[in-house]
């Protein structure tokens, strides 16, 4: 059965370089992946793509046959994907039975808000066998201004009512939010959406005259009580392996490695049966079924609280790491030259 990823979000909350950073990560943990670019506008692409919309359509092919704007040319694009979702299909059955996708959505918020195309998209994804997890990125910097922090948070909601996936929103570039100076309440307010009604000075100091408004709209939030974040700083291997454990948790994914992987004893079965097949009580405790290892207050204090000493902790344990890995590659060498060494005496005798 495969698995994967909507990844969607506003321009520029780091949905492309989130899908390169997993790109990597997986790589070095050997489990597999496939990106696929849904964005016909999108022609910088950072990571190996799969699979490319640009081999269907492009955004700028629609905007000079048709006359449209960039919206309404990406709408199209869009529509003109769900017509022809036998070619996506096609494609990605070559990805095999036990693929992990990434579908790089674009960053036009109506697509996931209020269009239909990209709704019909993820059904019938769902219909051929994907078990999918939506994951919505917003820029962490907007918990610094309570006013965007509302927008945000209705952003969130309404793609949640409109996706209907099981959902993950994500606060990206929680690595920078220093730099936009300090927040009004710790960090697991933000994330946990706790009671709004404390923003309600903020909110009103700024724009007295939609106090009402305000409040209304705080209201609909916490009576859905739907939208928390998890956070992400994508250069981050810790918070990286974190958000990837929240959304196995939420797909229900368990990556069970190869027989002949390395790992300790015990922990793989022998069988050479396919994975998805295959029993592995380790890789359920250790994905999906797993406990979530660290906390919002870890991430405060790694990022806003602490960033300095942290760095500094983190440099030094580079060096050593790479002093370990120098002197491990020198005694190897030394082993190979001695052996070489033994052999040419051998050979003389």
């Amino acid at each position: 059965m495969p698995f994967g990823e909507v990844v969607c979000g506003a321009p520029g909350s780091g949905k492309s370089t989130y899908c390169y950073g997993k790109h990597q990560l997986f790589a070095a943990l050997n489990r597999p992946i496939s990106i696929v670019n849904l964005d016909p506008a999108n022609d910088n692409i950072p990571y190996p793509c799969a699979i490319d919309i640009a081999s269907l359509i492009t955004l700028q092919d629609v905007m000079d046959e048709h006359g449209l704007g960039p919206n309404g040319g990406m709408l199209y694009c869009m529509e003109y994907l769900d017509a022809n979702f036998d070619w996506l299909e096609a494609r990605l059955k070559e990805l095999g039975p036990d693929a992990y996708v990434l579908f790089d959505i674009p960053g036009q918020v109506e697509l996931s808000t209020n269009h239909e195309a990209l709704k019909h998209i993820v059904q019938r994804l769902t219909k051929i066998g994907f078990r999918l997890a939506a994951v919505h990125l917003c820029d962490a910097h907007y918990v610094t201004d309570a006013a965007k922090y509302v927008s945000v948070l209705l952003l969130s909601l309404r793609t949640m009512l409109q996706l209907e996936l099981p959902h993950v929103n994500v606060m990206s570039k929680v690595d920078l939010i220093a730099q936009y100076g300090d927040l009004d309440f710790n960090l697991d307010f933000y994330t946990e959406v706790q009671d709004l009604s404390y923003l309600e000075n903020t909110l009103n100091t700024a724009s007295p005259r939609y106090t009402a408004l305000n409040m209304a709209l705080c209201s609909v939030i916490e009576d859905y009580s739907l939208v928390g974040f998890e956070t992400l700083a994508v250069e981050d291997k810790a918070s990286m392996l974190h958000l990837t454990r929240a959304i196995d948790r939420a797909t229900g994914y368990v990556f069970v490695p190869p027989h002949d992987a390395p790992a300790p004893e015990g922990t793989l079965e022998a069988s050479s049966v396919p994975a998805s097949t295959r029993p592995n009580t380790f890789s359920l405790f250790s994905s999906a079924a797993g406990p979530m290892s660290g906390s919002v207050g870890d991430v405060q204090e790694r990022w806003v609280d602490a960033r300095e000493q942290w760095d500094a902790f983190e440099r030094k344990e580079w060096r050593q790491e790479g002093e370990m890995i120098r002197e491990a590659r020198a005694r190897e060498k030394a082993i190979q030259a001695e052996g070489k060494g033994k052999s040419g005496i051998r050979e003389r005798k």
